[in-house]
């Protein structure tokens, strides 16, 4: 029986096409509230970058933020999950030196070093962050627990980054940067660390993803569901693939599993 739902929110939640959560996606969510189902968020954003869910926010009884770096219910936080600072250190010599911005997200505070045009374009325009969520001073943000950095890379270039910097991993869910966390912060593990907190079997708990990012948490739950824009890698670790974001893919998982 499933008793708890987990979403991603960009491609999940959230269509990369309107930028809004489709009124079937909504509307299910009601009604899965309405027979007693627990909602969770599960997503690589920060809290000052959750800016694109007002349609649901409501129903939300916790968040898996930063990829699992940091997780809570209401007012309790569940875990952090920090950078170390070495690594923090060695991923900014290697943003100085080859000249690829990174979003450094601390627990309250958020900055961008070496930036360009290209992170304006994706996450000020196109997913909708505000500007001045990113505005704080470096040495504000070092003074802080590094929650996640978003790395402007290509693949390649990702790999001998994260050859670099052995506490941390990293997880894809564009093609122009990867997220990179503490090696104990993923959103499967922090699935594991909401369903404690929340006395939950991982059995009873249902994930939704559609990047490279949501494959820890799609393996982790009892039942992993991948949207249909999903990439292969989702799609091929997930128990059941639904329709797009675009398609009522949200509403249609939820109905082959008798939640709604």
């Amino acid at each position: 029986m499933i008793k708890a739902l987990f979403f991603d929110i960009d491609g999940t939640l959230v269509s990369f096409k309107s930028h809004e959560i489709p009124e079937s996606t909504v509307r299910a969510l009601e009604k899965a509230k309405e027979n007693g189902i627990r909602i969770y968020i599960s997503t690589g954003r920060p809290i000052p970058f959750i800016t694109n869910i007002d349609q649901i926010k409501h129903l939300v009884d916790g968040y898996i933020t930063t990829n699992g770096g940091y997780c809570f219910v209401g007012n309790s936080i569940v875990c952090i999950n920090a950078i170390p600072k070495n690594d923090v250190e060695t991923l900014l010599e290697l943003s100085d030196n080859c000249k690829f911005p990174v979003i450094l997200v601390g627990q309250r505070k958020i900055t961008v070093v070496n930036t360009n045009p290209l992170v304006n374009e994706i996450f000020v325009e196109n997913l909708k962050v505000h500007s001045d969520a990113m505005g704080d001073s470096l040495e504000e943000v070092l003074a802080e627990p590094i929650l996640q950095a978003t790395a402007f890379l290509g693949a390649e270039e990702q790999q001998i980054v994260m050859s670099r910097l052995a506490g941390c991993i990293s997880g894809r869910w564009h093609q122009d940067f990867t997220d990179i966390t503490s090696t104990y912060a993923d959103k499967g593990k922090g699935l594991q660390a909401i369903a404690a907190h929340e006395d939950l079997l991982l059995s009873n708990c249902m994930a939704f993803g559609d990047g490279g990012n949501d494959i820890s948490i799609i393996k982790a739950a009892g039942v992993g569901v991948a949207m249909g824009n999903a990439g292969d890698d989702v799609k091929f670790v997930a128990d059941y693939i639904t329709t797009s974001v675009d398609e009522d893919g949200i509403a249609n998982a939820l109905k082959h599993y008798g939640v709604i």
